[in-house]
C-alpha cells in the first residue's frame, strides 16, 4: 500500500505536469489535524482546472493514479445525458486499498465554490486563494438548535415512530425497519448531536454518520444507543424501538433544559402509551381502542 508521502507525491507531481490543473487542494480527515489517521482515510482532492469537460471526455490520464479496483462517478450518474460539466468528481478505489476522492472543478467559476474549513492548498500555481487558514474542524461543529428545529425534531420522531408500530404489527418487517432505521434513527441522531453540542459546549464534533458518539456520549447513553439496534426480529424491534424512545427522551430534555426549550411531553406521553397499546393488539384486532 502506497504510503501517504507516495500519495501526495503522486496527486501534486501530476497537477505540476499538466498545466490545464491551476490549483490543487486538500480537504477532509487528511487535511484535520484532529482526525486519527488510519489505512483507510480517503484523499479528498479538489483539481482547480482550466476545462473540467477536457478530463471528463478523455479519461486515460486516470491510470497515471494507479490501478484501479472500482470507480464511481456521480455527477455521470445524476445527469447521464449532460453534455458539459463545470464540476465533476472520480472517486476511486485502487488495488492496494489507497482512495482518491477527486472533484474537478471549473476555474472560471470559483465564486461558485464552497471552501470548508478543513482545506490544505497542496498547489496554487497563480496565487489565486492566497492565504487560506490553517486547518481546522469548525465546519463539523454541531450548531445549536432554533426552538422550531427543536420541536420539529421531536415532532417528527414521535411521530414516525407510529409508523414503525403499525408495520411491526401488520407483520412487514421491511417497512417496520425502513421507518425506524430511516427517519425516527435520523431523529435520535440529530438530537444526540445536539446533546454532544450541550454537555461540550458545541467544540466536539460528532462525525459523519455519529462516528465519534463513543467519543463523547456518556458511557450509559453510549450503551442504550447500541441497545436500538435490532436484528430481523419483530420483537427485537419492539424492544429496540422503546430503547430508542428512552433515549432520545433523555436527550431531548438535556437539550431543553440548556436552551429554556419546552418539550413536547404530552405528545411522548400519548404516543408511547399508543405504542405500548399497538404491541399487545392480538393479529386479528378489529379495533386499536
Amino acid at each position: 500500500m502506497r504510503s501517504e508521502t507516495e500519495m501526495l507525491q503522486t496527486i501534486c507531481d501530476f497537477a505540476r505536469n499538466d498545466e490545464r490543473i491551476r490549483a490543487v487542494m486538500m480537504n477532509g480527515s487528511r487535511a484535520n489535524p484532529q482526525a486519527a489517521k488510519d489505512i483507510f482515510q480517503d484523499y479528498d482532492i479538489v483539481y482547480f482546472v482550466d476545462s473540467v469537460q477536457e478530463f471528463v471526455s478523455d479519461q486515460s490520464w486516470i491510470s497515471r493514479f494507479g490501478d484501479i479496483l472500482i470507480m464511481q462517478t456521480p455527477d455521470k450518474m445524476d445527469n447521464p445525458y449532460a453534455e458539459r460539466f463545470d464540476k465533476f468528481a472520480f472517486l476511486m478505489l485502487f488495488s492496494d486499498g489507497n482512495r482518491i476522492d477527486l472533484t474537478l472543478f471549473q476555474i472560471d467559476q470559483l465564486d461558485r465554490f464552497a471552501h470548508d474549513s478543513q482545506t490544505v492548498m497542496l498547489l496554487d500555481k497563480d496565487g489565486i486563494f492566497g492565504d487560506v487558514p490553517p486547518p481546522s474542524n469548525r465546519d463539523y461543529l454541531p450548531v445549536p438548535p432554533s426552538e422550531v428545529q427543536f420541536y420539529n425534531c421531536c415532532n417528527e420522531f414521535w411521530w414516525v415512530s407510529t409508523y414503525v408500530a403499525k408495520g411491526l404489527w401488520r407483520r412487514q418487517l421491511p417497512y417496520a425497519i425502513r421507518m425506524y432505521e430511516g427517519p425516527v434513527r435520523d431523529m435520535l441522531m440529530r438530537m444526540l448531536s445536539w446533546h454532544i453540542g450541550v454537555v461540550t459546549n458545541f467544540n466536539a464534533e460528532p462525525g459523519k454518520e455519529g462516528k465519534y458518539y463513543e467519543r463523547y456520549l456518556e458511557p450509559t447513553k453510549w450503551d442504550a444507543f447500541l441497545r436500538t439496534f435490532a436484528g430481523g426480529d419483530y420483537g427485537e424491534l419492539w424492544q429496540a424501538l422503546f430503547e430508542m424512545c428512552a433515549l432520545f427522551r433523555d436527550a431531548a430534555l438535556t437539550v431543553a433544559d440548556h436552551f429554556g426549550y419546552n418539550y413536547p411531553i404530552e405528545d411522548d406521553h400519548r404516543v408511547s402509551e399508543y405504542l405500548r397499546k399497538v404491541r399487545s393488539l392480538p393479529p386479528d384486532a378489529t379495533d386499536i381502542c
